[in-house]
């Protein structure tokens, strides 16, 4: 079933950390709307030296090209693992991510549960910007009943104009790719297709995991989880941890990579804190109490976004 915060950002988009100041009089924008469907677009490069941390373009690697689709139902952006209890799961790899999550503004009226039909939602960064985060945090930008969709469609136009601003503490996991994007999987029936939204007046696309209803820690952050993962060579070789790839069982894809946490669970987070575990354990590791028991190399390898999307 679509959870809330899904439905919120489908309905933004199909039928389209700063509070604003709320003393100020609340008038229409006099911009003319902008048009998503003419508003130029805006080009997006996951894999480029400001953004690509474990997915970093070289001339080798066949990563593609600036703004070039991705499709991440393909080679190292999805991984065949294991759940708490050795279930075979499946997930994708979206990179390194920060627990500080981005600010994107959803647009409602007074007393509508629903989003502005028509309107889309608006985010500040992007791929390779320094605060970028495929996780975002939901701000409610209530506008009066006399507002005409897309006449904002920036988040300076959202700061800079007169109406409130509300903080929720709803996370929403909204990767940012190129048009014509694909990643086809999902742990419950909701649509995969890309979603527009705004980027400084021009039109970005982005997908949506809702796989569980996402909320901040008490200090607003993104939460984690943890998950164990064995490469193929130890990260303290040479040329060992992630660019040897994971281990998998011979012959398969199959990787024991195993995750804490499964989407029903109450400390599930598809923000991931890697554990690196000894591949000489491999065999051995088929849960995660086998790989909690396990030599552990790195503790904290970092934390990537990798929404779980298949469980077996």
């Amino acid at each position: 079933m679509f959870n809330k915060i899904s439905r919120i950002l489908w309905v933004a988009a199909t039928s389209s950390l700063i509070l604003a100041s709320c003393s100020k009089d609340n008038k229409n924008n006099n911009t003319a709307p902008n048009n998503p469907d003419t508003a130029e677009k805006v080009s997006v490069d996951r894999f480029s030296a400001a953004a690509g941390k474990l997915f970093l373009r070289t001339g080798t690697n066949g990563l593609p090209a600036a703004n070039a689709s991705i499709n991440f139902d393909q080679g190292a952006f999805i991984t065949k693992g294991l759940g708490p209890a050795g279930q075979k799961v499946e997930y994708y790899n979206f990179d390194v991510m920060s627990t500080n999550p981005a600010p994107i503004y959803v647009f409602f009226k007074r007393n509508q549960p629903d989003p502005v039909p028509g309107q889309l939602n608006v985010i500040n960064v992007i791929p390779g910007d320094a605060d970028y985060n495929d996780f975002w945090r939901v701000f409610k930008v209530m506008v009066p009943d006399d507002y005409t969709a897309n006449t904002i469609s920036s988040s300076d136009e959202v700061l800079n104009s007169s109406y409130p601003i509300e903080a929720t503490n709803s996370l929403v996991n909204c990767p940012v790719v190129p048009e014509g994007s694909t990643a086809s999987k999902r742990l419950i029936n909701e649509p995969t297709s890309l979603i527009r939204g705004w980027y400084k007046r021009k039109v970005v696309y982005y997908f949506n995991f809702g796989e569980k209803n996402l909320t901040t820690t008490s200090n607003g952050l993104v939460p984690t989880s943890p998950i164990y993962v064995s490469f193929n060579i130890n990260p303290d070789q040479p040329n060992g941890g992630p660019a040897s790839g994971f281990k998998t069982e011979p012959g398969t894809d199959q990787t024991h990579n195993v995750i804490a946490t499964l989407a029903p669970d109450a400390g599930y987070s598809p923000l991931w804190t890697v554990i690196a575990y000894n591949n000489n354990n491999f065999s051995n590791v088929s849960n995660l109490t086998t790989a909690a028991s396990s030599n552990i190399l790195v503790a904290n390898a970092g934390n990537v976004n990798c929404p779980l999307v298949k469980i077996q």
